[in-house]
């Protein structure tokens, strides 16, 4: 349930990005104490993007879930940058979080929703 997607401006090889995936999908699943045969990690590598108004390493990051503990975002804002800044060289004031708390009803798997 919990879903990390990642758009960066970042190149990175196949085998680097098959390794962001397995990384942060442990570390997804383990900041949100949720099972990791529920997480699902996209990262779009080579993106067109700006920040602050130049085209240095950056990411957007969208982070749902079912349950989304609100009150540790901050934690899990501190924890992700990190994370990803270290996996893509970026510094963690060029990333940007969007968190969102998913509706049971509203977020689907295996023909049915949760």
């Amino acid at each position: 349930m919990p879903c990390l997607i990642i758009k960066t401006n970042q190149s990175l090889t196949d085998q680097q990005r098959l390794d962001c995936c397995y990384s942060l999908s442990k570390k997804t699943a383990d900041l949100l104490g949720k099972p990791e045969m529920y997480v699902m990690v996209i990262i779009e590598t080579q993106v067109k993007m700006t920040f602050s108004g130049n085209t240095e390493p950056t990411a957007y990051l969208e982070l749902k879930s079912i349950n989304l503990p609100e009150d540790t975002t901050s934690d899990l804002s501190r924890e992700l940058c990190q994370q990803v800044g270290k996996l893509l060289e970026i510094v963690p004031s060029r990333i940007y979080i969007e968190f969102s708390n998913a509706q049971r009803h509203l977020w689907g798997w295996d023909s049915r929703t949760f």
